[in-house]
């Protein structure tokens, strides 16, 4: 009976390995921003060819049957030792302060601090500094914690201004300010820029941040923000102050250590949260849109995307973008233009997205 049970989680396995085919994969394992989609592939194909192995090994072989019953007593012993490891594991990892997956490193620069309805925002009126690919880079935040050129310059709320929200990509993450894209754009169209990203933002936070911030600028002339298919993944996140539909504000939900450790190495997802990350952040563009137009600025959100997109991607995008009518320019950088250290886009790259946003910009000016 031992055998008979053995053989058949082997069978299991090999069912599993046959029906995580690709077009399940893409739809339960979003797209990733730290790894490019072929290495990503390659990755999935590589675990299915194990798991499928592991079946075979158990039907062909039974060593654990074989094992169970010459030593009956010492696999009981090892199972009650493995549950009771969990458990263990459990209530350290409880009494460890875990922070949201985009906030793990707290002396990370730019430097952050805590907020209770965002989540994090950055410190105010400081100015960092970070070794990136081999140069030093700056980042100054003014008194309202928007990235400027020096302390010493900040935003002016009174001047025409454009206002670019986001995450790391949107702040300039390893480029210096005037490599920036906001920067960029301020420089082609000749309007000032405030940078209000903050690094490991969701759209939903982005969202929060320009109603907190919009209010604050007399004259706003448009509104960027931005949306990588690569980082729709994070919208989807719970372990922070996020919202649900109906733009509900929700607090951090509490997870057992263990589940949150287990979904940071194996980023599944099901269904049901891939559908109801899409419908809220299709809510979100809209809210913001509407919060552009209320106050006469142009809305626009910029999608860069390295590479040719592929059809995960490309499904994606037009589900949130496409069917709820969100005005976007798609930017294809070459796959190539990114920081040596990691898949944040280099000054090239920023480049192309600046001019892609002004050009789109200067068409409705």
């Amino acid at each position: 009976m031992t055998q008979l049970a053995i053989a058949c989680a082997g069978v299991v396995f090999l069912v599993a390995a046959l029906a995580a085919n690709q077009p399940w994969l893409d739809r339960h394992f979003l797209p990733s921003f730290l790894l490019p989609h072929d290495l990503y592939v390659r990755i999935e194909t590589a675990v299915r060819i194990a798991i499928a192995s592991l079946g075979v090994w158990l039907v062909a072989r039974r060593p654990g049957a074989q094992i169970i019953a010459r030593t009956p007593s010492r696999a009981f012993h090892i199972f009650v030792a493995a549950v009771l490891a969990l458990g263990a594991s459990e209530l350290v990892l409880r009494r460890v302060h875990l922070r949201p997956a985009e906030w793990l490193l707290p002396e990370e620069e730019p430097r952050r601090r805590a907020d209770a309805r965002l989540g994090w925002t950055f410190e105010p009126a400081r100015t960092g500094h970070n070794f990136v690919g081999g140069r030093p880079i700056e980042y100054a935040l003014d008194a309202s914690g928007y990235r400027v050129r020096s302390v010493d310059d900040p935003v002016d709320h009174e001047r025409p201004t454009m206002l670019f929200v986001g995450e790391s990509v949107m702040f300039g993450e390893g480029l210096t300010w005037d490599e920036s894209v906001p920067a960029q754009v301020g420089m082609l169209t000749g309007t000032q820029s405030a940078n209000l990203a903050v690094h490991g933002y969701g759209t939903d936070q982005a969202l929060l941040r320009l109603q907190a911030e919009l209010p604050r600028f007399r004259r706003p002339v448009a509104v960027i923000s931005i949306f990588m298919t690569a980082l729709f993944g994070r919208n989807l996140d719970e372990d922070r102050p996020h919202l649900g539909p109906g733009l509900v504000w929700l607090p951090p939900r509490q997870r057992s250590r263990l589940a949150s450790l287990a979904g940071l190495l194996v980023p599944y997802r099901r269904d049901e949260t891939v559908e109801r990350g899409i419908r809220v952040t299709r809510e979100v563009l809209r809210a913001m849109i509407r919060a552009a137009e209320a106050r006469g600025a142009r809305p626009l959100t910029v999608v860069p995307h390295f590479g040719a997109e592929q059809p995960a991607d490309e499904r994606i995008r037009r589900r949130i973008l496409d069917d709820a009518g969100v005005p976007y320019e798609l930017v294809e950088i070459n796959s190539d233009w990114h920081l040596a250290w990691d898949r944040h886009p280099d000054a090239r790259a920023a480049r192309l997205i600046a001019s892609a946003i002004a050009r789109r910009l200067s068409e409705g000016w």
